[in-house]
């Protein structure tokens, strides 16, 4: 029997033509939604829905507008279409979304705001040390050197850096205890 046939006895609720149906038309169904969607999970997904639809709205064919196989093909490109553009949609939707949640937030504001003037403050009671004090303080904090690297940079005994170092902190200590 042809689909065409088969589409209209299965519009009268036939189970045994839908499935001689199907076993016509499910092969150029799921290729045609394959090449569309690409994802053999999703165009499988598809193909499916197209089947179910077929059932459901076998009534519809209209044989004298065409074949049953370009009807039922029909079918599965729009839903094919459909699918391909509801994916797009979402991946759009989570890249704006995305997009909107890389915006500064105003606590992050706020945080940069908040150390910009902890620096300001850092600066200031640096200029408070002696020069001695803020070299090897700034040469270790700033810089990165070691109690050792820093005495070996400045030519100067360990001790006397580390001496330094505890007097100028000992003082950064005092005047930014005033900035909490």
């Amino acid at each position: 029997m042809e689909a065409d046939e088969l589409l209209v006895l299965v519009a009268g609720g036939d189970q045994k033509a839908f499935e001689d149906l199907y076993g016509l038309v499910s092969g150029p169904v799921y290729g045609l939604v394959r090449r569309v969607v690409r994802d053999p999970a999703q165009s499988e997904e598809v193909a499916q829905e197209v089947l179910l639809e077929l059932w459901r709205s076998a009534a519809r064919f209209d044989p004298g507008r065409g074949s049953a196989l370009s009807w039922v093909l029909t079918l599965a490109h729009r839903r094919a279409v459909d699918r391909v553009r509801s994916a797009r949609a979402a991946g759009e939707r989570e890249q704006r979304e995305a997009r909107r949640g890389h915006g500064p937030a105003f606590d992050q504001v706020a945080e940069e705001v908040e150390a910009g003037l902890e620096r300001e403050w850092v600066r200031r009671c640096l200029d408070r040390l002696t020069a001695l004090q803020r070299q090897s303080v700034t040469l270790a904090y700033y810089d990165g050197y070691t109690y050792r690297e820093v005495a070996e940079r400045l030519s100067l005994p360990l001790g006397t850096v580390k001496t330094r170092m505890r007097d100028g902190l000992t003082r950064l200590r005092e005047c930014l205890g005033g900035a909490a």
